[in-house]
């Protein structure tokens, strides 16, 4: 594997050309976003006018608006599940795009338990490309001299699996590392990392983490940005270095590395940046070795400008803690993206968290919105999304340059990759414009009602998989009145936790290794994404039920009505965020218990064949 690409003459000079390319780029397509989105919605209908899907629904060669509108359904995933299902068992005919289908990228989200299937085409790698070069060139503008120094991301790869019709599947970001316009990037001072190309490809978690975490110590005084794609990832990073500091300073002390990292391409690309450094050992001793952790990161990497991680939507909660770690240092969002597509950059990146708004770029897709309203309920305030539109509803979805200031939106897409009016999930607010372009609040993920990670856990699935472990309170006639849950992050990694109230009918006692059993039966009801997420990646801990008083969930209700909650419409909320709710709900925890073990998975869908699910 080549090297990270070195600095040649006359860098500087192209960079500052490079900046300013990408800044009018900005300006030019959110001056002309409807002009812009109409050309995208025609090229993507002219190079598609034969395939299978759009002839099924009557387009035959139309690549105007109005009439693409009126014929193409807006759908959801499960509706789409069949054309998915014949390309990943290998029908090569164009059903969905014209361009053949390179892989399928592996959504956070979940259809039937199971991580969506997003079909990709070789040439979106450079539209994500695209989109990716106009992240500094905005970020420059606001934190000079970036191109002087390095960052510092713990960058990691996850399983992929193949396909029975030999299509490899993968997560978007994985797919992207693994890519010639990743580890062969020509150099650029705005990807220049501490973490060699090799220790981020490694397949194996701690060695990967040990390396880069090393890597970013020897480097420390080069280092000018730190981050990771999620809060939760960089945070875990963190944690990683309070375990395993003694070991780190230690190889940076002796110039060896430890006998743990087998993989021979780290060791190599590790060897390259390690050396001995006995006052750099000192000094990683002397700060990790304090009583507290405050500002760990302005400490190590004293040169720090700001944090690179997504905090909005779910990784919100996580807020407080970076700002402990990093002594109040920016928290930047620097874009929004997704499998499906890409979407926007951030234009003002040194915003607080609370106010990101990303501004869509109208050349990534064709972009739709449907209007969305809120439920407020006391303790609750979901988002009501219609499951089935109605044909007049399908009609009146929002074009990107219609929408209005304040409303919320579901976003709906098209892209270039095979996607026709397809339902994305995110729930979005306008905050503001750039030129012609709305800027949008990121809300929330609609359904959702726990989420560690990457994971995504919704009422109905969370209600399936407690209806499993019930079955296990029977022999000893012991029955569940109610439940609610919430995500703990006072632990790290997060997890699941559950508040049970109960009626023991029986006159034996429920042993404690029957609520054990519980929780591994809920863990094995949710989802690929999280399994995952605790057998594989480890960023999810193990799941808790805590059984409270009698009554603990009528002193609930009293408390959501006192807030103003109507007494007739109440009902006990599945997921709760509120402190002083989930401070109540503590106070009358009589036992509690945790998951014994992880839950079973495999890479790749459960209906592929046993084969394909050994591959990592």
């Amino acid at each position: 594997m080549p090297e990270a690409p070195k600095e040649t003459p006359n860098d500087h000079q192209n960079l500052v050309e490079k900046n300013k390319g990408a800044l009018e780029f900005i300006e030019d397509v959110t001056e002309n976003a409807d002009g812009v989105q109409n050309r995208v919605l025609s090229e993507i209908l002219t190079r598609n006018a034969n395939v299978e899907y759009l002839h099924r629904h009557g387009l035959h060669g139309a690549i105007d608006r109005e009439t693409f509108k009126k014929i193409i359904p807006v759908i959801k995933y499960e509706d789409l599940q069949p054309d998915i299902n014949r390309i990943a068992n290998g029908d090569k005919s164009a059903i969905l795009s014209a361009h053949p289908i390179s892989e399928f990228l592996t959504s956070s989200g979940t259809s039937g338990g199971e991580r969506k299937l997003m079909p990709t085409i070789e040439e979106e790698l450079d539209r994500r490309s695209i989109l990716y070069s106009l992240l500094m060139p905005v970020m420059s503008q606001f934190v000079p001299d970036l191109e002087k120094g390095k960052g510092m991301y713990f960058l990691f790869i996850k399983s992929e699996a193949k396909t029975p019709g030999g299509l490899v599947a993968r997560p978007v970001l994985t797919s992207y590392y693994k890519s010639s316009h990743f580890k062969n990037r020509p150099y650029d001072p705005y990807t220049n990392y501490t973490s060699p190309n090799e220790t981020i490809l490694c397949q194996d978690s701690y060695q990967s983490m040990y390396s880069q975490m090393l890597c970013g110590l020897c480097q420390h005084n080069e280092v000018l940005r730190v981050g990771a794609v999620f809060a939760s990832g960089f945070i875990r990073a963190i944690k990683f270095l309070e375990k395993h500091w003694p070991e780190l300073a230690q190889d940076i002390r002796t110039g060896s590395l430890s006998p743990q990292i087998t993989d021979p391409s780290v060791r190599e690309s590790v060897m390259r940046v390690l050396k001995p450094d006995t006052k750099l050992a000192d000094f990683i001793e002397a700060e990790c070795g304090k009583d507290s952790w405050q500002g760990i990161i302005t400490r190590l990497w004293p040169n720090t400008k700001y944090v690179d991680v997504i905090v909005t939507g779910t990784m919100a909660q996580y807020i407080p803690t970076l700002d402990y770690y990093s002594n109040g240092l920016p928290l930047v969002c620097t874009m929004y993206a997704s499998s499906e597509c890409y979407f926007g950059v951030n234009l003002n990146p040194l915003c607080k968290p609370s106010e990101v708004s990303y501004t869509l770029i109208p050349t990534m897709g064709y972009f739709e919105f449907l209007p969305v309203q809120r439920n407020v309920n006391g303790v609750s305030n979901s988002i009501s999304v219609p499951k089935a539109l109605t044909e007049k509803e399908q009609q009146e979805l929002v074009d990107l340059v219609d929408v209005k200031l304040g409303q919320e939106y579901e976003l709906v897409i098209t892209t270039y990759a095979g996607l026709y009016r397809y339902r994305v999930g995110d729930v979005l607010r306008v905050a503001g414009f750039k030129n012609k372009a709305p800027q949008f609040n990121f809300i929330c993920r609609k359904n959702v009602v726990l989420s560690i990670d990457s994971d995504k856990t919704d009422e109905v699935e969370l209600q399936n998989a407690v209806k499993n472990a019930i079955t296990h309170l029977q022999p000893f006639n012991a029955t569940l009145l109610e439940y609610t849950s919430y995500a703990d992050l006072t632990t790290i990694p997060g997890h699941y936790v559950l508040f049970w109230e109960l009626s023991l009918n029986g006159s034996t006692p429920v042993p404690p290794s029957v609520f054990e059993d519980c929780c591994l039966a809920i863990e094995e009801s949710l989802n690929s994404v999280y399994r995952q997420g605790r057998a594989s990646d480890k960023s999810i801990g193990p799941l808790e039920i805590k059984i409270v008083e009698n009554g603990t969930f009528d002193k609930l209700m009293d408390y959501a009505i006192s807030l103003g909650a109507s007494i007739n419409q109440y009902k006990t909320p599945r997921c709760v965020k509120f402190a002083p709710i989930i401070e109540l709900m503590n106070s009358r925890v009589v036992s509690t218990c945790f998951s014994p073990k992880c839950p079973k998975w495999v890479p790749g869908h459960k209906q592929w064949c046993n084969g394909n699910n050994e591959e990592r």
